[in-house]
């Protein structure tokens, strides 16, 4: 399966555009939107149906500047999977996700823990997982040494759970940047979008 997995849009629909077009060339079988495709719950007409004219199936969840209300609205509206607090199936990958532990939409740590748990109880026996959530696992290179603190709630599930892949995407500074808990690859993605192969 391959996923373009993008965070922090903030409506920059000539952006979208980019992406779009990219995911069709590259033929994903997902483009994952990992919160923030608002700026500050203003929506950018258009920014979801950029990818949906391409054909591309789609999944997201809230970030901190969108509620998870705004997210599920805009995933009915253009046939997207809301995967906060709720999974999808796509053939042996299973994908779950939760939003962040901070903002005005922001979990408390059990709250996101349990939301995690939950989805990953239900599809037990997935050959592989994804956890995707705004807020980073706490404890990792995308802390920037202290400076940008994650989700401890976040880093018990993945320790619990322990999922292929965990995608996150807040911290802008970190786009790109890589690390492991235990055998999980996590990977904070942004803009700029990143393809991954499971």
């Amino acid at each position: 399966m391959k996923i373009l997995a993008v965070g922090c849009l903030h409506g920059d629909i000539t952006q979208a555009r980019r992406l779009a077009e990219q995911a069709s060339k590259e033929s994903v079988d997902l483009v994952l939107f990992a919160g923030d495709f608002t700026q500050s719950e203003k929506h950018t007409p258009g920014i979801f149906k950029v990818f949906k004219e391409k054909g591309l199936n789609l999944a997201l969840i809230p970030g901190n500047h969108e509620s998870p209300a705004h997210a599920e609205a805009m995933a009915k509206i253009y046939g997207m999977k809301f995967l906060h607090g709720y999974y999808a199936k796509f053939g042996d990958v299973a994908i779950f996700g939760a939003s962040a532990n901070f903002g005005i939409f922001g979990l408390g740590e059990k709250e996101l823990y349990d939301l995690l748990k939950r989805s990953a109880d239900m599809v037990k026996g997935t050959k592989k997982t994804i956890i995707v959530t705004h807020a980073h696992p706490s404890d990792t290179k995308i802390d920037f040494d202290g400076r940008f603190f994650g989700s401890d709630g976040i880093r018990r599930a993945i320790n619990k759970i322990q999922p292929t892949i965990a995608i996150s995407s807040n911290i802008h500074e970190a786009e790109g940047i890589e690390d492991k808990i235990g055998k999980t690859r996590v990977i904070s993605v942004g803009k700029q979008g990143k393809i991954i192969e499971i």
